[in-house]
């Protein structure tokens, strides 16, 4: 006997959440940046803390001519980039590497970091030869804008440990980079960087420091790591926020990684753009599956500018040259493949990121990943629902016996009373899943569109059902038919 089990709250009581927390009278002008989910590509999927100036710039032409046309704007180099790898690694022989610092018996850290007089990271010239004699990621950005995209950064919370033994001096102050520092407060999967005491004298500045420094290359996405777990980082949120604000630059400022606490939301939604709900994300169902509940769980704090983020789409070639330290264990993971997910998940992952508006950050490498893998990430009526739909919500979710069996999302179109309705198989069989349009008070007749194959498909009346595949899914728009 199937069981139902609604979770989501119905439509009356979910539009009155999303009308009161969208009701903001005056938006500060950094949210007005991301006033859509952003739409971009971050190499870390792909290149890991590894990727080379000349790289990027393939990738960007690449992205230029097949993604930028479908409103994927931001290009976005992560984690490391101030890394010049192990003694002898070679650009031109390119293999991944691993990323924290040894430090010798006399202190000393190696790999030394590419860093400026004021402790402030550098590109490591050796992957990005135009950032010599100090000019930074400047040309990078320019040629980013050049193909009418936006240049984004990943950076590591708090000060490098290298300044902090060095002593560097802040910017604009008579204080130095050990009076800021905690060396007690480090990220437990990178060991380059201290945290920073945002009570003290001079943390402000350092940070604001940082952000002129981007603001003069260019950069238009910050993707700060560290951030929101295992510790929610509130004082440095706030740095951040302030030396945004101050630099003179519109930025976009996304926090990672992690389950960010859902108790933080308000928090969140007054100092970031974006913020990741799950861990690192990968081509596997069960991660998939996983965010399922993560996306209704942040359904009511979607919009107004910040966004839930269910983080990278990993789709096509991914993990060149296989990441470091990959582990047995691993081997799906970590070494180079194309993703791992059906092409019934591909649709299921898109479908679900769409109906949740959050960000779309694509992962695989351009140039290597098939015309099919771009079909999934191009769909103009898919990408629709992402751009411009509202009161978006699991409405419920059911189970056979003790095993899953279909979720249903809804969201309504804005300035008319369509409504989008996107229908999930999470079991490990075929199965009609059908949705009851008494549910969300739809009476009379509607006219079906079929996003995905981009079709009408009919009219329907009391409940819309497909027989989708195992970990399938379908999404539709539904017209009134008549007047009624």
């Amino acid at each position: 006997m199937e069981i139902v089990r609604k979770i989501t709250l119905l439509s009356a009581l979910s539009g009155a959440i999303a009308s009161s927390l969208g009701a903001h009278p005056a938006l500060p002008e950094w949210k007005s940046w991301a006033a859509t989910p952003p739409m971009g590509w971050n190499s870390y999927d792909a290149y890991h803390g590894a990727i080379t100036g000349a790289q990027f710039r393939e990738a960007v032409d690449v992205l230029a001519e097949k993604l930028l046309p479908h409103g994927w704007e931001y290009a976005v180099i992560d984690f490391c980039w101030f890394n010049p790898g192990p003694e002898g690694w070679d650009p031109d022989n390119w293999i991944t590497f691993a990323v924290n610092q040894e430090e010798g018996a006399d202190g000393e850290l190696t790999p030394r970091l590419n860093m400026d007089a004021y402790g402030r990271l550098l590109p490591a010239v050796n992957r990005f030869p135009s950032s010599a004699d100090g000019r930074g990621f400047k040309e990078i950005g320019d040629y980013v804008h050049s193909k009418g995209m936006k240049f984004g950064i990943h950076i590591m919370r708090g000060i490098p440990r290298q300044a902090v033994l060095e002593r560097t001096p802040i910017k604009g102050t008579g204080l130095t980079a050990a009076d800021i520092a905690e060396p007690f407060d480090t990220c437990r999967w990178n060991n380059n960087m201290y945290g920073v005491d945002a009570s003290r004298p001079g943390a402000q500045e350092y940070y604001d420091s940082l952000f002129e420094l981007y603001a003069s290359w260019g950069v238009d996405y910050i993707k700060a790591d560290d951030m929101t777990v295992p510790v929610y980082h509130r004082g440095e949120i706030e740095l951040m926020r302030k030396a945004i604000d101050n630099c003179g630059r519109p930025m976009v400022l996304s926090l990672s990684c992690g389950e960010t606490p859902i108790p933080e939301a308000n928090h969140l939604d007054a100092n970031a753009n974006m913020w990741r709900i799950s861990i690192d994300f990968w081509d596997e169902w069960k991660d998939l599956h996983h965010n399922f509940d993560l996306l209704n769980s942040w359904a009511p704090f979607i919009g107004d500018g910040t966004w839930p983020d269910a983080d990278m789409i990993p789709f096509g070639r991914l993990c060149l040259s296989d990441y470091p330290g990959r582990r047995e264990s691993d081997d799906r993971k970590k070494k180079e493949h194309d993703s791992h997910f059906t092409w019934d998940e591909h649709q299921t992952l898109m479908t679900l990121w769409v109906m949740a508006r959050s960000p779309l950050m694509w992962g695989g490498d351009p140039a290597l990943s098939s015309e099919k893998t771009y079909s999934y990430l191009t769909n103009p009526e898919v990408l629709e629902v992402q751009k411009g739909s509202f009161n978006n919500r699991q409405l419920y979710h059911t189970f056979t016996g003790e095993a899953e069996a279909e979720r249903i999302w809804v969201a309504d179109v804005p300035g008319s009373r369509d409504k989008y309705v996107a229908l999930f198989n999470i079991s490990e069989e075929e199965r009609e899943v059908g949705f009851l349009l008494e549910l969300e008070s739809m009476r009379g007749t509607y006219r079906v569109r079929d996003l995905w194959q981009r079709e009408d498909t009919g009219e329907v009346s009391g409940t819309l059902s497909a027989t989708l595949p195992p970990h399938g899914s379908a999404l539709y728009r539904l017209s009134p038919a008549t007047g009624d």
